[in-house]
């Protein structure tokens, strides 16, 4: 589905990516972990069309799509979700909805429109219930599933998220979370940038680890899972809470309650 070979991007003099290869087969979630400022969202941006890469090559159900503009990318069936929302405040639910669909009205397809619009509502029931409501006046969890549906308005074949859990509480990252393997469930590719490590590689098939632009690590989601280098650097606050979840259990059930006891106290 999509394939990228020793791609290179630069602002100015600043390397963002370093030839950079990966690739993501139909039907996968491929999860893509680093730091701030590693260049994930770089290299998502590269691929949408939206950074020029100075070097390599990206190609995209095997068409090279390397120079290729935004609109063009999106026609040939890749759509991103981009960090932060963007969602256009100002207008309705419904309209930021239709704007997504622009693809599809290019093709005459404008028919098919309402279809997809019914089944984004019975995915996102919420925006069903607010559709008339301006996108701005939404919560940040109710932004995300907007911004996710007006991506999937352009039938795209893979779906790029950048990080799609940012600034939302737990719970509703659940709801992200499992929208985002409903996605993949209606036939879609999906290609996660997620700040969340564990919880994007326990969803994914496949995951990269980034590292100042470079790929360092890259296996199945379980491998990684389990790579002691990944738990250090991207999962130690998690680890270190179920090994202490792990601990109490362990020590009976007089001795859990009172180090749940302590922990209050602290």
């Amino acid at each position: 589905m999509l394939r990228l070979r020793n791609v290179e991007v630069a602002y100015g003099r600043l390397t963002a990516l370093r030839r950079v290869s990966l690739h993501v087969d139909q039907g996968e979630i491929v999860s893509l972990i680093g730091a701030n400022g590693a260049g994930k969202s770089t290299l998502l941006r590269t691929v949408a069309g939206l950074q020029r890469a100075g070097g390599g090559t990206v190609q995209f159900r095997g068409q090279d799509v390397t120079a290729l503009r935004a609109e063009k990318v999106v026609a040939l069936g890749c759509s991103l979700v981009p960090e932060g929302r963007q969602v256009f405040a100002t207008m309705p639910v419904r309209e930021n909805l239709l704007l997504g669909a622009t693809v599809q009205y290019r093709r005459g397809k404008a028919a098919e429109v309402e279809a997809d619009l019914a089944r984004m509502f019975a995915l996102f029931p919420r925006l069903a219930e607010r559709q008339a409501q301006l996108a701005g006046t939404l919560s940040g969890g109710e932004q995300q599933m907007l911004a996710m549906a007006r991506a999937l308005m352009a039938r795209p074949a893979l779906v790029m998220l950048d990080e799609p859990s940012m600034g939302l509480a737990p719970l509703v990252v659940k709801d992200v979370l499992r929208a985002i393997q409903a996605i993949r469930g209606e036939g879609a590719t999906v290609l996660l940038v997620e700040q969340n490590a564990r919880a994007a590689l326990r969803i994914a098939d496949r995951g990269y680890v980034l590292e100042n632009g470079r790929i360092v690590l890259e296996g199945s989601a379980e491998d990684l899972l389990g790579n002691h280098d990944v738990q250090r650097a991207y999962l130690g606050g998690d680890q270190s809470e179920a090994r202490a979840a792990e601990a109490r259990q362990a020590s009976g059930p007089a001795e859990a309650a009172q180090a749940g006891k302590a922990k209050e106290d602290r």
